[in-house]
């Protein structure tokens, strides 16, 4: 299979465009395409056999549910169960935007969009392409990320091509994604509302509108949201997390190592054997620039990547989360 790969404005998306790549997914095809926060890759939600594809394609497990994504609240509604009033409130003030809601799921959601589980995870992105595509389809979308199982995500389709060129059939190419982090998941069918996968909006976002917010998640029963698995957002170079990253990074070099450096608004070592980036010290211009970041260093040919350790607080929980899954091995 050839991956057409189809530039796209990503403020004003040609209709015809669209219209091209809705008719691959009225066909049960898979194209990636651009949300506000990774390049998400789509199919029906309706169509389990569409669904499996983007399973094959990733060599995603079963056993992780991927995220429905809708091009407005009226959409979400028939496929859940019972919308509660803290959904609602929390899809008035953070839809169309990078959260996600999990709810009971009706009859219409196929098994394998959440890994048999009795949830549904819903969002609606707020990426133009998203939702232009999301209305010319006229279908719910399952998209999870557009990129091999537990690899880095890809905030650029040269990246979504890295790892899914020749598996899928289309890319909407919009350049850059902004966000550069997956979406904050809450689960609203427990009590208190619990926060499964911090993202973009921090949890006192959300307890500012809900109340109180769990923090833990549950590890019993199917997993009601992706990004749980211990490691995910992995590079193929191994990552460890510093607080003394530079020190960390000229003790390797001093073992003839190439280091690969991540560090936060700062000039690293003059040493030759280390390449080094530099990330924004706020959380989300370090969240946007994250993933390629790691995609850049991850094709340096170094033999370990060493990533200054973030600061702590509610605001960087989802770019601790990723670093701390991307840093586990095997």
């Amino acid at each position: 299979m050839k991956t057409e790969v189809w530039r796209i404005d990503p403020e004003q998306p040609d209709e015809t465009i669209l219209a091209r790549a809705a008719e691959i997914l009225r066909r049960g095809g898979l194209v990636a395409m651009p949300t506000e926060t990774v390049y998400g890759l789509a199919a029906n939600a309706l169509d389990a056999e569409a669904v499996r594809r983007i399973f094959q394609a990733k060599g995603r497990p079963a056993t992780n549910p991927v995220i429905v994504h809708v091009p407005d609240f009226a959409s979400a509604e028939p496929l859940t169960e019972r919308i509660s009033p803290q959904a609602r409130l929390l899809a008035e003030r953070f839809w169309p935007g990078p959260l996600t809601l999990v709810l009971p799921k009706s009859e219409k959601v196929p098994d394998v969009v959440t890994a048999g589980g009795s949830t549904v995870a819903i969002r609606v992105p707020a990426h133009p392409v998203a939702l232009g595509l999301l209305r010319a389809a006229k279908m719910p979308l399952a998209a999870p990320s557009a990129n091999r199982s537990n690899a880095l995500s890809p905030t650029r389709p040269d990246h979504v091509l890295r790892g899914l060129e020749g598996r899928i059939d289309a890319i909407l190419d919009a350049g850059a994604t902004a966000g550069g982090i997956e979406s904050t998941v809450v689960d609203l069918t427990c009590d208190p509302p619990r926060l499964l996968r911090p993202g973009l909006i921090a949890p006192a976002e959300i307890e500012s509108v809900i109340g109180s917010l769990a923090r833990t998640a549950s590890s019993e029963g199917p997993l009601r949201s992706p990004g749980m698995l211990a490691k995910h957002y992995a590079p193929n170079t191994p990552l460890e997390l510093s607080l003394d990253a530079k020190r960390r990074a000229i003790e390797l070099s001093e073992k003839k190592q190439r280091v690969g450096l991540l560090l936060m608004s700062d000039s690293g070592p003059n040493n030759s054997l280390i390449i080094v980036r530099t990330l924004p010290a706020d959380p989300r211009g370090y969240a946007a620039g994250l993933f390629a970041a790691l995609h850049e260093l991850d094709d340096a040919g170094v033999g370990c990547i060493v990533v200054e350790a973030p600061p702590e607080g509610d605001a960087w929980l989802g770019v601790h989360d990723r670093l701390a899954r991307a840093s586990q091995r095997g």
